[in-house]
């Protein structure tokens, strides 16, 4: 199987802090991986390693074949849709949903003098359909809710037509049916043989989508456990994970936590 992610004792230091020590993990082409752990874990900066936003202070890291520290990481990025909290912050707050998404074909956010063609405006039209944002593409972004933001971040990031997406927390701070909704849309992506490998980050294993393949669990910056995610997501590794008892259940393709008693 194709590599698309290999992480080699990675570790990534910031001052005297240690963000994430060690970390070894290969991410195969077409697999659908879930990052789980308790705040400050490490998960958004493993994140920022795989999109080449960070350099690790030691490891080997491969990103689609190409070396982080041997490539020229602006022709990799376009390879990579990446959602997060850094990106909403940079779309202009009156950007037209369609034009925050087709200016990914550029790699900016905020429309200048860039000129795209017919096929970069029907992508980004059908695009804004699979995720429920055709009826507002001439909303501006400062009007969303936090749920339309995410669905049309997510347009953006796959605008480019990546070979890997990488979502921090798409569904932090939803009510019940704006995460549902970006679920039920991620998991019919899942399904999608032309979409791409796909690691998401969560707080919550109620947030995992249908289609999940594979987890990786962190904590205090080191490596619980990574794998399939049947024999991954267990009460031991959950339990060792939060430091709390757990007990993880199953149920039409969906998981749920609670605290053992």
């Amino acid at each position: 199987m194709t590599e698309v992610i290999h992480m080699s004792g990675v570790t990534v230091r910031r001052g005297r802090t240690l963000l994430i020590d060690s970390i070894d993990w290969v991410v195969h082409e077409n697999q659908r991986w879930v990052v789980l752990g308790p705040n400050g874990a490490g998960k958004s900066t493993l994140v920022q390693v795989a999109a080449t936003h960070l350099h690790p202070t030691q490891g080997v890291v491969t990103i689609l074949d190409e070396f982080l520290g041997l490539t020229d990481v602006f022709e990799l990025r376009p390879r990579i849709g990446l959602v997060g909290a850094g990106l909403a912050a940079a779309i202009p707050a009156r950007e037209p949903v369609r034009d925050a998404v087709v200016t990914a074909s550029w790699g900016v956010t905020g429309r200048w003098r860039e000129e795209y063609d017919a096929m970069d405006w029907a992508r980004a039209d059908r695009l804004l359909e699979q995720w429920g944002m055709s009826e507002l593409a001439d909303r501006t972004f400062a009007t969303l809710s936090e749920g339309e933001r995410k669905r049309t971040q997510i347009a953006r990031a796959l605008m480019s037509d990546p070979e890997l997406l990488l979502l921090d927390e798409p569904t932090a701070g939803l009510d019940l049916g704006g995460r549902e909704d970006v679920l039920a849309r991620m998991a019919e992506m899942a399904d999608d043989p032309g979409a791409p490998t796909t690691v998401m980050v969560t707080h919550h294993v109620e947030e995992i989508p249908r289609g999940t393949t594979h987890a990786l669990l962190i904590r205090q910056g080191r490596l619980v456990a990574a794998g399939p995610v049947e024999s991954t997501l267990t009460d031991d590794n959950l339990t060792q994970t939060y430091e709390l008892p757990v007990h993880i259940d199953r149920h039409e393709g969906r998981w749920s936590a609670r605290a053992a008693r």
